[in-house]
């Protein structure tokens, strides 16, 4: 809905325009408005018109704060998302075509990624398959992956903060093992496994074939746990083993080479542009998988779903927009007299027309205020207290997030002003057709 250059948004603005034409050429007088407050004020003897006005206004109110909420919401999954991915996942991975991942020459490729403008961090990094077991019958499968120790402002990626036990130094202490590592909170809670224990790594790379016995034998690993880790992210946490990248290029049988480099930018979002640079660059067999290209299904799924939530939620400002047209409907009713009194008077038709149609505009002004007012508290109170709890291991994240964007809010703002706007042409064009004998005989 407030992607730049969409349809929806471009359509919004034309609307706006000519709401914005309506009110310039009906703008009322401040006799005009008085007497649409004094129109909208309780009377004893119509209480229930008066009624029916702040229903019409909380019609709007719950329509503006329902589309405030749930495009905080959207925008909260697209952000958390974002920022929970980039904790393990850089900007941009260099690798290369062909069989396998594999990166042989990677420190002369280093060193020229390195003086490329733009770039402020890059590593080598190892990323494999195996299945992991603490020595009960259940195994698990994981992501292992091979980091550089550096922890200060040469690190590409966040990791290292999320530890909430151990380091990425992976220091052991314990005889007969290969090195350290650490695992995501969930994989060492399904294991049983925590600092200090060993478990035990098989390796999807390195088996040997044994032809006696005509099979695969798999290589075994032992590492001891020497960290946890909490990133908040359900695929990190429960499906990926960190260990230094030494240790992981003899756990995935590469010898010297490194399946890839890992690279931090100064700019996230131009890391699609900057990739297919450095591509050029480097030139064949190399290539470059940026962050927001890895994950393009699901921030579309989302953008798509933010799109189709809010065109559905803003449907209920449009029902609230009918309240009004009602509304001020029966109020023509009610004032057809008084109506009547005040053509007889002198005064014109056009503005009867503006007295209605400042009613309108008043009760969307004040819907759309209490509205944004009510969104913002109640998304504000539900992003800080994580009220609302989801299943991580279908969304990722374990709590509903809400983050309010400025340009959303001046969009429902607009849109809702909008059909308050539009909605009582109607009603004020009939109370500018009634005739004043008529109106002042109306019982």
């Amino acid at each position: 809905m407030t992607a730049p250059g969409s349809p929806l948004l471009a359509l919004l603005a034309l609307a706006v325009l000519a709401a914005l034409g309506v009110v310039a050429y009906n703008r009322p007088s401040p006799l005009e408005l008085r007497v649409a407050l004094r129109y909208l004020r309780s009377r004893r003897s119509s209480r229930l018109l008066s009624l029916i006005t702040v229903i019409a206004v909380g019609g709007v109110t719950v329509g503006v704060t329902a589309l405030v909420l749930v495009l905080g919401v959207m925008n909260g999954l697209q952000s958390d998302l974002r920022e929970k991915i980039l904790i393990a996942s850089p900007h941009l991975r260099v690798l290369t075509y062909g069989e396998g991942l594999r990166l042989d020459d990677w420190e002369r490729v280093l060193a020229q990624v390195r003086r490329t403008p733009g770039v402020e961090a890059a590593a080598p990094f190892v990323l494999t398959q195996g299945l992991v077991s603490a020595g009960h019958d259940y195994a698990e499968g994981v992501f292992v992956l091979g980091v550089e120790a550096d922890t200060g402002a040469r690190a590409v990626t966040s990791l290292a903060r999320h530890f909430t036990k151990g380091d990425l130094r992976f220091h052991t202490t314990r005889v007969g093992v290969e090195g350290g590592l650490a695992l995501g909170t969930r994989l060492a809670s399904k294991l049983s496994a925590y600092p200090g224990d060993v478990v035990t790594l098989v390796a999807a790379a390195g088996s040997r074939f044994n032809p006696s016995l005509g099979a695969f034998i798999p290589r075994y690993h032992r590492f001891e746990v020497t960290g946890l880790f909490d990133t908040g992210m359900y695929e990190y946490d429960n499906g990926y083993v960190a260990m230094d990248r030494r240790v992981a290029q003899r756990f995935a049988d590469l010898d010297k080479a490194v399946t890839g480099l890992e690279v931090r930018l100064s700019d996230p979002w131009q890391a699609r542009a900057f990739g297919l640079r450095l591509e050029t660059e480097l030139g064949y067999p190399y290539r470059a998988l940026d962050w927001q290209s890895q994950n393009a299904s699901l921030f579309s799924a989302l953008k798509l779903e933010k799109l189709a939530m809010a065109v559905v939620v803003f449907l209920i400002c449009v029902v609230a927009a009918f309240n009004v047209v009602g509304t001020l409907t029966m109020l023509v009713r009610d004032k057809t007299r008084e109506i009547g009194i005040l053509l007889a008077m002198g005064l014109r038709r056009t503005s009867i027309r503006r007295i209605f149609l400042a009613q309108g505009i008043l009760i969307g002004l004040t819907g759309t205020g209490l509205g944004v007012l009510l969104g913002l508290v109640l998304g504000g109170m539900v992003n800080q207290g994580q009220w609302i709890h989801i299943d991580p291991s279908i969304y990722f994240i374990d709590h509903l997030p809400v983050r309010t964007q400025l340009v959303d809010v001046f969009a429902v703002i607009a849109a809702s002003l909008t059909v308050a706007t539009f909605a009582p042409l109607y009603p004020s064009v009939q109370a500018a057709r009634l005739e004043p004998v008529a109106a002042i005989r109306y019982e």
